[in-house]
């Protein structure tokens, strides 16, 4: 890609993102994770009309009279897009790459942090950490984690969610709001492929008690179909590994469809044992609307 063609792809990526922003979302997309983040900033007795939920039960215990903690919103947040750039993010049947998608999404995610105010950083990871861009504010930065996300050329091609994730957990010293991107397509050790074993699942749930992580599954559609293409060679895109299969049978697209059906509800049933709020999201549908939903649900659950 020329350095014209590259200018031109990031600004495409810009226009889109910041329609998207300020007309769809009116920036709204990141407004329900504001106050998160908190400071402690006094003690002091209970005075009616103080949230119940806020009482120090061991002060009061100890003191005989209701106590009360008071806390300090912090007023910036930093959002992490953790972005999974192995060789399986190339892969794409509709007019664009995984990784394409994932650019987008987290170009959206990271405009609506600069209207609010908030630093971003960039996590490019396989199985190992590729790229880690401290958080930083302002128009210049997020145009240069586009650029990155867009073409940064990866030194390998397998996935390691947990290692990305711990990684994350030893260089972000306060809460952030941590989002992962990535296809959960991955052979890790004693697992089959795509399907989390322990290691991953314990390391999300960990990384959600220090920060506020949010998985964005990225999906494909065609990662679970087969078309009637007859016979075709089949490659693992992070292994190599090679099958050859008859897709003009029925049976075989049947299979292979139930298949990929049974791994995307293990996936989801692991997910859900993290506790870590999850969104799939299609490759061949706008993703706007569904994003829009997730965090207006998400919000309104987490102010009941």
């Amino acid at each position: 890609m020329t350095v014209t063609e590259l200018l031109e792809s990031v600004r495409r990526v810009e226009v889109r993102t910041n329609r998207l922003v300020n007309d769809t979302m009116g920036g709204a997309y990141l407004s329900g994770f504001k106050g998160r983040g908190m400071d402690f900033e006094e003690l002091r007795e209970y005075m009616p009309g103080d949230d119940v939920r806020t009482i120090d039960w061991n002060v009061t215990h100890r003191l005989g009279r209701p106590f009360v903690k008071r806390f300090r919103e912090e007023r910036e947040l930093t959002a992490v897009l953790a972005v999974d750039v192995s060789a399986s993010s190339r892969f794409g049947s509709a007019n664009r790459t995984k990784r394409e998608f994932a650019a987008e999404i987290a170009a959206t995610l990271a405009f609506s942090a600069a209207k609010n105010g908030d630093k971003v950083a960039l996590l490019l990871f396989t199985e190992e950490v590729e790229l880690f861009v401290p958080p930083r504010k302002g128009r210049r930065h997020i145009l240069r984690l586009v650029r990155e996300m867009l073409l940064f050329p990866p030194k390998k091609s397998g996935t390691n969610i947990s290692h990305a994730l711990g990684f994350l957990n030893h260089v972000l010293n306060r809460r952030a709001l941590v989002f992962v991107l990535t296809d959960f397509l991955h052979a890790d050790a004693g697992a089959a492929k795509g399907m989390m074993n322990r290691d991953v699942i314990a390391e999300l749930g960990l990384t959600n008690t220090r920060h506020d992580v949010v998985c964005l599954h990225l999906h494909d559609p065609r990662e679970s179909e087969l078309p009637d293409a007859g016979l075709v060679t089949m490659e693992d895109a992070e292994t190599g590994e090679l099958l050859e299969i008859d897709s003009a049978r029925h049976a075989v697209r049947e299979k292979f469809s139930a298949i990929n059906q049974t791994r995307l509800e293990q996936l989801d049933q692991a997910l859900n044992r993290t506790a870590v709020d999850t969104l799939r999201l299609n490759t061949n549908e706008p993703f706007a609307p569904k994003l829009q939903r997730f965090f207006e649900l998400r919000r309104g659950r987490r102010r009941g």
